[in-house]
């Protein structure tokens, strides 16, 4: 199912005319991959609260190794916000030693500059 769902996602960043003429039916794909990315996301938020963010984070920053291609992208955006959850927490432990800093305060502040970064290239 991942596989049928990574080339769609492929296709739709081709523009709507490419997908329509390979005889996807794009407004329903469109609202299942919708509803599931809004079910995922939910889920997560309401379990992980503001470590969640990772969320948003990984992709961006996985896109960047990993290229474009949604089969590489969607296993390289879970690495990354492993990497980005133990590496945060690490910090948040160990940089004012008796005092540990929440790991949504360290993401935050880890993230915060490269959404800016990305805002700023994209105006």
């Amino acid at each position: 199912m991942a596989d049928i769902c990574s080339n769609i996602l492929d296709l739709l960043l081709l523009g709507e005319e490419v997908p329509i003429a390979l005889g996807v039916r794009l407004e329903r794909e469109r609202k299942v991959l919708l509803t599931v990315a809004v079910a995922l996301a939910s889920a997560c938020i309401s379990v992980s609260g503001g470590i969640g963010f990772i969320g948003l984070v990984a992709p961006h920053i996985a896109r960047k190794f990993a290229g474009v291609r949604h089969k590489r992208l969607l296993p390289a955006s879970m690495l990354t916000g492993g990497i980005l959850l133990l590496l945060s927490d690490t910090l948040g432990r160990s940089l004012f030693q008796p005092i540990e800093i929440p790991v949504g305060i360290v993401i935050s502040v880890m993230a915060a500059p490269y959404f800016l970064y990305l805002l700023r290239r994209h105006l």
